[in-house]
């Protein structure tokens, strides 16, 4: 089977016989892609929060050593377990997903994070416990990424398989924006907490709030989950009686017949994986340990960055209906590399307003690179293998980009003590990302029910 067909249907451009009126179908398309919305949202605070915490607690309290770079690097190797884990989410929920549906993928990824994360809030620390406390953080830690592996990959795709013809993207990013909400989010549970306990009350006991939390929002988030409807597009495959059974194992049947585009998608998409979690998880610790940044101004820049990229994502992905996902992605990634280097480089200056600036800037070039790769990913595999695809490229990209950048960074500033190697070393990963979208085809395009 060639990597790329060289003839792809277009979209068609009005409802097919019996289907709903158009603003029937905006409208149910809008109202599931705000569930999926939720329910990203909800998985990413948890996400957010644990790696806030990493940040700020999580090392003295779980793995004390006396030197605090150790400790910051235990806490962020779990941190790094998460990731390793992500890829047995997508097996599992990808296959669920690809065989039994989107929505029970969904229902059962956002169940498991619930359960992982409000146990890490009633953890004991190594003070009380020893190591069990470790050994159970890190156990909690893997399900969390287990449950990463099958969320992102299922919320997009339920919203962009339920898009009117021509504003797939548009309806694919409405989730995209919920990493980025899950992080403001915790943010907002965990300024006012630490201002309230305190740094020491924090540390001793107030750390556990946003994890407890988190039991009310996934309440929330199944209940929204469940009421929403399975994709058409799986629905009308699973229904046609002329077309080969699902693989029993989708990722094998992925990997062997489009290795290429699996490659080329992870690549993608890694330089924005580096560009995301330096910045709202690596920097919120080395701002303050490393360079004496006050903790709440690199929580308040990462803040302000990050609801820069929420407020132009959905134009981002309408103007990748209009123009392309190629064109949109390969600027926010030239973009990313030529500005890599000045947005750490204005931690130097411990100025507020430089750092906000600066992270602004950045994550407004993300979006570029984000807010079109949901419907890119997708794009790039036939439905009975795309929740497995679109999860698959996008995780590995994480796992390798995001999920050890905050370790590669921690070893790099113990080698060099400058911020900007922060900056060539996630310019090269956009770089990496900037080469592998010249590579791979345009799919703004590309036939989606099949």
């Amino acid at each position: 089977m060639p990597e790329f067909p060289a003839k792809t249907m277009t979209e068609t451009v009005g409802p097919r016989p019996g289907e709903l009126p158009p603003l029937e179908v905006r409208g149910k398309a809008s109202r599931i892609a705000v569930a999926s919305l939720i329910g990203t949202t909800i998985e990413y605070y948890d996400f957010a929060v644990y790696g806030t915490a990493s940040a700020l607690v999580l090392g003295p309290a779980f793995f004390p050593s006396g030197n605090a770079t150790v400790s910051s690097l235990a806490a962020f190797l779990t941190f790094a377990a998460a990731f390793l884990s992500r890829p047995l989410g997508v097996a599992l929920f990808g296959t669920i997903g690809d065989r039994l549906g989107r929505r029970r993928a969904l229902v059962a990824s956002l169940l498991l994070m619930g359960l992982a994360t409000v146990g890490v809030g009633l953890l004991p620390t190594y003070e009380t416990a020893g190591l069990l406390a470790p050994v159970l953080l890190v156990t909690l830690r893997l399900l969390q990424g287990v449950s990463m592996g099958g969320e992102w990959g299922g919320a997009v795709l339920l919203a962009a398989e339920h898009a009117p013809p021509g504003r797939r993207a548009l309806y694919a990013a409405i989730p995209q924006t919920g990493p980025s909400l899950g992080f403001l989010l915790s943010s907002a549970v965990i300024l006012p907490t630490l201002n309230l306990a305190g740094r020491d009350g924090f540390a001793d006991w107030a750390w556990r709030v946003p994890f407890l939390l988190s039991a009310v929002l996934v309440m929330i988030g199944l209940w929204v989950r469940t009421t929403v409807e399975e994709s058409p597009v799986f629905a009308e495959s699973a229904a046609r009686t002329n077309r080969p059974p699902v693989s029993r194992f989708p990722l094998g049947t992925l990997v062997m017949r489009y290795p290429g585009r699996l490659l080329l998608g992870t690549g993608a998409a890694i330089g924005g994986s580096a560009v995301y979690y330096l910045t709202i998880v690596y920097s919120l610790s080395y701002g303050p340990k490393a360079l004496g940044i006050p903790q709440n101004t690199m929580l308040t820049a990462a803040s302000v960055g990050a609801a820069a990229g929420i407020a132009i994502t959905l134009p981002v992905a309408r103007l990748a209906d209009r123009v392309g996902r190629r064109p949109v992605m390969l600027t926010g990634a030239v973009g990313c590399v030529v500005w890599a280097v000045p947005m750490y480089a204005s931690l130097s200056s411990r100025n507020a307003f430089v750092i906000t600036g600066a992270y602004t800037v950045g994550l407004m070039l993300l979006a570029l690179m984000f807010s079109p790769v949901a419907a890119f990913l997708s794009e790039l595999f036939p439905a009975r293998l795309r929740y497995t695809g679109a999860s698959a490229a996008f995780i590995l990209a994480n796992t390798l980009g995001g999920g050890f950048a905050p370790l590669v960074a921690t070893w790099l500033n113990s080698q060099w003590s400058s911020p900007l190697v922060l900056g060539f070393y996630t310019g090269a990963l956009c770089l990496l990302s900037l080469l592998c979208l010249m590579a791979l085809p345009e799919t703004r395009e590309a036939e989606f029910d099949s």
